[in-house]
Order: C-alpha cells, then structure tokens, then sequence
C-alpha cells in the first residue's frame, strides 16, 4: 500500500497550551515527478518558535514543527540522488509522514541518527549571520542565550575561528555549553571588562531580552554588530527605548536583523550562501564530529506532546531540547 493510501497523524495545538495528536490525511494525488514521500522518523521542538508562537498563541488550530528526519519510501520519476530506505532531512512539521520536493530535502550522511539530523534545522539560524557578518576569524564574537539556537551557534562561530564568548543566566546552560567545548562561558555579559569594551565584533543575540539586547550594544567595538537573533516574544524589562538609541548612536553600532531568511533556499548567482546549503554543511559536522549534538537532547514519543510543551514551558527538561521520536507509534 502506498503512502497516500494510509492515514496519518500530527501534533496539534488545538487550543491555548492544549497539543494533542490528532488524525490526518495523507495527500491522495498521485507522486510529482519531483516530488519525495516517506515515513517521520524523528522531528525537533523548536521551543521559542513553538511556544510564544503556537502553544501560547492565539489562533488554533496550529501543526508546529519544522525540522524532520524522515525514511524514504517513494520518489518522484524524476527524482535524483535520493531512492527507498534513504535517511533524509525536510523542513517538516510535526507529521507522522512528509511529502515534499525532493530540492528541498537533503540526504543524511552515513551514521547519523534520525535526531542527530534534525539539528540542522537549528544550527542553520545563525549560520546566515555567519555568512552575511562582517566580523571574520578570529575576531571575538559574544553569544547571548545558551537555548538551543544560541548554544549551536556558539559552537558553529568557535568551530570557523571565531573567539567566543557565550552567556546565559542559567546555570544548567552554561553547564551544557561548558562540556561541549566551550572555553569562554559567562552568566552576563561582560559589559565592563576592559578585555571586552569596543573590542567585540559581533554580538549575536539569542535570547529574545532587552537586556541582552544593550549589553551587546554597550559593549561591541565601533562599528561592530548586534544581530538579533532571537525573537523579543514579550517584554521582559522596563529599559526605555533611549538607552538602546544611546549606546547604537554613540558606539556606530549596526544593530540590524538576525532575520534567517536573508538568503535564498537555494543558491543562486551573485548571492553568497543559501539556507539549504547551510544545513548540508551543519549535517557534514555532525557526521564529522566536529559539532555533536547527542548530548542535547531528549527523545518523546508524540503521544506525549502535552506534557513535552508542559515541560518545556515550566523548565523541567534536563537537555535543552526534546525530539518527538515518531517510531514509539
């Protein structure tokens, strides 16, 4: 029976911290010529996204999710480079099935797990950043909130030669920074540190707070960058507007978008990278080695979608990051 003959079912947030797992149906029409199928295997939280954007949001339903390691099990006519029984990684949402264009997936390099692929997703963030600063190697870069986002791109920038520095308040993330190799780990930033002041090229904030934010701002060089990484989903401090125009206005900072999409999905001529070929990249070092990401996670089934959003959103969860494994069904 093929996959469009069969059933399937999909985390939904069906209203205001309510996710259940619900049926839905498969796409009846027959396969594009371009077009790859396959079974879920393993699909990442984005916990920022998927929380203040879904689970706390105010529209239901929703079907968050949008990193997935899936099995091959049908391609298109015209299809290339991928066949039946290949581990393979979309930008999918939490479904027990993907149906997607066989350009927009990405084989999965020998060796890796399901979960292990997911992590492209997210270490493909700030990976535009690194493509489109100005700050080069060795230049020291500062890296505020240690979630996951923040965390892999403190670990992408250290792996290119960058001098890194990584902050975050909780002493669990920076426990988990510190064992994966991450020299410089800090609870704030080190705002008055000669070592630091008007000698930070980037600023790569991932935290989604204002204080953060002007840190960043007040101690970047001249000239130097704060991207804005992660989204100021609500308000956090009373810190008025003035102090951030302040310290933008006085130390020349280009504090400007952290925004992942600046690039195109895929290359294109006279564009320097591409979404896509990020995330090739980010699959390489996992399966290389050269940025692991076993230790940072926790696998659920998807039955448990509640009381995952539960734990996520109240800080039980010992890892920074839960991945539905979707063999438990």
């Amino acid at each position: 029976m093929s996959m469009s003959d069969r059933r399937g079912v999909a985390v939904s947030i069906t209203a205001r911290e309510t996710a259940e797992l619900v049926r839905v149906e498969h796409d009846s029409r027959p396969l594009g010529p371009q077009e790859v199928v396959g079974r879920t295997l393993a699909t990442l939280i984005s916990a920022g996204t998927e929380l203040a954007g879904a689970y706390q949001g105010p529209t239901f339903p929703k079907f968050p999710g949008y990193a997935a390691a899936f099995e091959v099990e049908e391609v298109g006519s015209e299809v290339e480079g991928l066949r039946p029984g290949d581990l393979a990684y979309c930008s999918g949402p939490h479904r027990s099935f993907q149906r997607v264009e066989a350009r927009n997936c990405l084989r999965a390099p020998a060796g890796l797990s399901p979960e292990e692929v997911t992590f492209c997703r997210l270490m493909g963030v700030t990976m535009s950043t690194l493509t489109t600063t100005r700050a080069r190697p060795p230049d020291r870069v500062v890296v505020t909130g240690l979630g996951l986002v923040g965390h892999l791109g403190a670990r992408v920038f250290a792996h290119c030669g960058y001098e890194v520095t990584a902050c975050d308040p909780s002493p669990r993330r920076r426990e988990i920074a510190t064992q994966a190799g991450l020299s410089d780990v800090r609870a704030t930033v080190p705002v008055e540190d000669p070592e630091f002041q008007g000698k930070v090229a980037l600023v790569l904030e991932c935290s989604g707070h204002e204080q953060a934010a002007l840190d960043g701002c007040r101690v970047v060089r001249k000239r130097g960058e704060v991207a804005l990484v992660g989204c100021p989903w609500t308000r956090k401090t009373d810190i008025p507007a003035q102090e951030i125009l302040y310290a933008v206005f006085h130390r020349y900072v280009d504090l400007r978008s952290g925004w992942e999409w600046e690039l195109p999905l895929h290359p294109t001529e006279f564009r320097a990278g591409s979404i896509f070929g990020h995330y090739a990249l980010a699959l390489r070092w996992i399966a290389e080695g050269s940025i692991p990401v076993t230790n940072l996670y926790t696998r659920v089934s998807p039955r448990d979608a509640q009381q995952a959003y539960q734990d996520l959103l109240h800080g039980r969860v010992e890892t920074l990051g839960l991945v539905f494994d979707w063999r438990t069904l």
